[in-house]
């Protein structure tokens, strides 16, 4: 009897090709630092104020990257359909990493502000674009258990960042 191209018989049915653990594990990765970035710094943000002097204006810093993260996710994840999911994710963790220098550099609290919401317009694409990737990249039959550990991605991030922003703060400096 002759072979199908994929070695096995007529009346065998094809496995599946593996979904590609190491493409994944970098979506995760990046998954990973938006959150411990926010984790961090809601530890670190006592002392960042204080050290910028801008008590009155605490809660922009927080709402100016939950509002960037929230209005930019829909939009990373259109243009992540029409221009290629890995590009817009890649262009998504550069933007959130520029953001993030620009927030240790910032020298005024208007200046983290705005270095946040930048850090919030690339976490949005983080977020859009992991979820995304795993979808592309996985057999639906295997994507629960990526997306279980995108969840305890996201649960290591939870437990993890405060800690981690403790000790940096601490004993390193915000910056």
């Amino acid at each position: 009897m002759p072979e199908s191209p994929a070695g096995s018989s007529a009346g065998q049915a094809v496995a599946a090709p593996a979904a590609p653990a190491g493409n994944v594990r970098w979506a995760l990765l990046g998954a990973m630092l938006a959150m411990l970035d926010n984790t961090i710094v809601g530890t670190s943000l006592p002392t960042i104020v204080r050290d910028l002097g801008g008590l009155n204006h605490l809660s922009w810093v927080v709402s100016a990257y939950l509002l960037a993260t929230a209005a930019s996710t829909p939009v990373w994840g259109k243009f992540g359909d029409l221009y290629g999911r890995k590009r817009l994710y890649l262009a998504s963790v550069v933007v959130f990493l520029a953001g993030s220098a620009l927030s240790g550099a910032a020298q005024s609290m208007t200046g983290l502000i705005a270095a946040r919401s930048l850090q919030g317009l690339g976490a949005g694409g983080i977020g859009a674009g992991a979820f995304a990737l795993i979808a592309s990249l996985v057999p639906p039959r295997e994507r629960g258990r990526y997306q279980g550990m995108t969840a305890s991605v996201m649960a290591i991030g939870t437990v993890g960042g405060p800690l981690l922003g403790g000790v940096i703060t601490g004993h390193v400096g915000w910056r």
